[in-house]
């Protein structure tokens, strides 16, 4: 999608050299934002010389990016690991295992959560309206394949539109996981630290309301 903002050097670094330098980068934008983080609290966290990491990425916009691809691979991993487990279950129970596997991601990766969370709420970031319509994308590629292959089986009602549900599906996904992470965005579900009993009752919840309008 976006070509590669890491100088060869970066690649040609211990790997564990390189994932410290990530994880400094991952802390510093995700809690900081994109203009607030500073290269320089960057490199103290990284252990390295700001001189080093302009011959790793060639600026600030730069180490974003790539940031943000290595972000975006790990959520599409975690998609691929979920459709691939649940193949050969019902198109609704399949969505019930995305979302609790949503939820799992973002409390085992509250950083790259938020990296996502600033990029949306933060209209200055460079090339923002890029990095959500690849989010997007994704997210629709994703719903677009549970889709088809449910309807191949019958499990859904005649005549639904293949766009209008991936909008559907979407939007309830994305505000719920908004809702999980963020307090403010959470005024009617109380899934906000709330114990994993309450997250996937209000789940099968959802997921009913679904099953109401989409199934056979």
């Amino acid at each position: 999608m976006f070509q590669e903002p890491a100088r060869d050097t970066f690649s040609h670094l211990p790997a564990d050299k390189q994932e410290r330098v990530l994880e400094a980068a991952l802390t510093e934008f995700a809690d900081q934002g994109y203009h607030q983080a500073s290269l320089n609290r960057l490199v103290a966290k990284a252990g390295i010389a700001k001189g080093s990491l302009y011959q790793y990425f060639p600026n600030k916009e730069g180490i974003f990016r790539y940031i943000f691809q290595i972000a975006l691979k790990s959520v599409r991993q975690t998609l691929v690991e979920v459709k691939e487990a649940t193949q050969d279950e019902n198109f609704f129970i399949r969505l019930e295992k995305s979302l609790r596997a949503g939820v799992r991601f973002l409390k085992q990766h509250p950083r790259i959560y938020s990296l996502y969370l600033k990029i949306q709420f933060d209209r200055q970031i460079p090339f923002r309206d890029e990095f959500l319509a690849a989010v997007r994308r994704h997210a629709g590629e994703y719903f677009g394949s549970l889709l088809r292959r449910a309807r191949g089986r019958g499990e859904l009602r005649p005549g639904i539109s293949e766009p209008a549900a991936l909008f559907l599906l979407d939007a309830v996904f994305d505000r719920f996981l908004q809702a999980a992470a963020l307090p403010y965005l959470d005024v009617t579900l109380d899934l906000h630290q709330a114990p994993e009993e309450t997250i996937n009752r209000r789940i099968r919840e959802l997921v009913d309301l679904l099953r109401e309008g989409l199934a056979a």
